[in-house]
Order: structure tokens, then sequence, then C-alpha cells
């Protein structure tokens, strides 16, 4: 896990300062189409910079009395991490309330920065952070993520009647096969130490996927500049313009060959 440290300080939350033993974590999503973890804290160098003054380092943001205690999304190269906001034992503001309470007086909550909700590799970067999020969380105040209500999204919040009626994680999640049970039993896994176990029918839906994102990739800048790959192909080298950054198999190989020859 890639975690690093910003405080927002000059949140409400965090000015108030009540504390809570944990007893759960809640894991949110943001409802928003902006992946950049720079998007709600002021950021750096290694985070991004926030340049539109919309982050939650401020009393409260878009008038809102919310904060969460951490973030996970995209740093500025592009790669998945965390961002603690606010101290794990400090009362957040991330749940609401229902009929029986709220989470906010038992639960560390943290919020995935959602993209368009179509990307698998980022789906798979930012799950596998929050596993580990939640796993050193578990870990570190002796949850059982398996045990009832220890770890849950909003919704089943919601459903427990102790958060608002949000719809998140089962939004997103379900669309790339998981939930939230596979969750609860990916963190106790980590916290086993164990490695996620693929099955060979899983590793050819990785591969085939793979395969197909590679096959939609454009013509990288060289072969755009050079003009080499539109050579190639009104050579007769290549058969078409399609799939420029595939992998060639050995007849394909073979059979540019033997016409580069020609």
């Amino acid at each position: 896990m890639r975690l690093r440290r910003q405080l927002l300080t000059r949140n409400e939350c965090y000015i108030t300062g009540k504390t809570i033993r944990p007893k759960g974590v809640m894991v949110h999503s943001t409802g928003a189409n902006n992946p950049r973890v720079a998007r709600y804290v002021p950021g750096d160098d290694e985070i991004g910079r926030n340049t539109g003054g919309n982050h939650w380092n401020q009393l409260r943001p878009g008038g809102r009395q919310v904060c969460v205690h951490a973030f996970v999304g995209k740093f500025a190269d592009g790669q998945a991490g965390v961002v603690q906001t606010l101290p794990w034992t400090m009362r957040g503001w991330h749940s609401g309330s229902g009929k029986k309470g709220s989470a906010q007086n038992t639960h560390i909550g943290f919020e995935i920065c959602e993209d368009g909700l179509s990307d698998p590799e980022y789906f798979q970067a930012v799950y596998r952070e929050a596993v580990e999020l939640t796993a050193m969380l578990c870990e570190k105040y002796s949850l059982d993520p398996l045990a009832d209500g220890v770890v849950i999204c909003h919704q089943e919040g919601y459903r427990r009647g102790i958060a608002s009626n949000h719809g998140d994680v089962l939004h997103w999640w379900p669309k790339f096969g998981k939930t939230m049970d596979d969750f609860r039993a990916d963190v106790a896994q980590a916290m086993r130490g164990e490695d996620e176990v693929v099955t060979y029918e899983q590793w050819k839906e990785y591969m085939d996927r793979y395969e197909k994102e590679r096959a939609a990739l454009p013509a990288p800048a060289w072969a755009s500049q050079t003009g080499e790959w539109e050579r190639a192909h009104r050579a007769g080298i290549t058969a078409d313009l399609s799939r420029p950054q595939s992998p060639a198999t050995r007849v394909e190989v073979a059979a540019m060959i033997l016409r580069a020859g020609k």
C-alpha cells in the first residue's frame, strides 16, 4: 500500500476533535468522475496539487459538514495510493445517520475516488489499495473483517440503520465482479499474509481483457511521427492498420518477414 498523510486540519470535523474507539471500517466512493486524490486534498508534488481550491481542507467544503479518514485514488504519477486525512481515532463525518444511530461513532470511513466506472485497470488498482488499507486498520484495532457489521460499505450501513441512504459502493463494484463479501474475504486473506489466488479461468479472463485493451490502443507517438506504421501497411507488410500495439504471433511475424523480403 502506498500511504501518505495530509491531515485536513482546517476542516470543521478536525477542529471539533471528537474521538472514537474504532469498531469497524466503512467503505465509501465519491460519486463524482474524478479519480485524482488531489481533488479532495491540497496535495503536494507526489500526490498532485489541487489547483481549483475545492479541496476539503477548509471549514465546510462546498458548504457541507463532511470529512473522512482517508481517500484512495490516483497520485500525480497516475498510480493508485492512499492519503490519510484524519487521525484514525478521530470521529469522522462520513456516514450521516439512520434509524439506529450513526456509523460515525464506531467506524473509520474512507472514500475511493470514482472514475467513469468503466476502467478495469483503475478499479483493480484502487480495490487493492482499499483491501490493504482495511487490513491494516483491522490489524491495528484488533478487528475481525469477517465478523458481522465490522467491514461494511455506505449502502450496507444504510440497510443497518446507521447511515444515510447512499448506494456506494454497490453501484460500482459489481460491474467488475466484486461484492462486499469478496472484499471482506480479501481483507481477511491480506491479514493472513496470503497472496490472492487466481484460478485458470480467471487468468484467461484477465488475459482476454488485457489483449482487448492492447488492441484498442493507438499507434505510439514515434510510429506516427516517422510514418513507419502506415508505410509498413502500404508496403503490404501488415494486412491492415488495426491492433498497432497488440503482441504478434509467430505466424504473423513469419508472414511479415516474407512480405518484407518481396
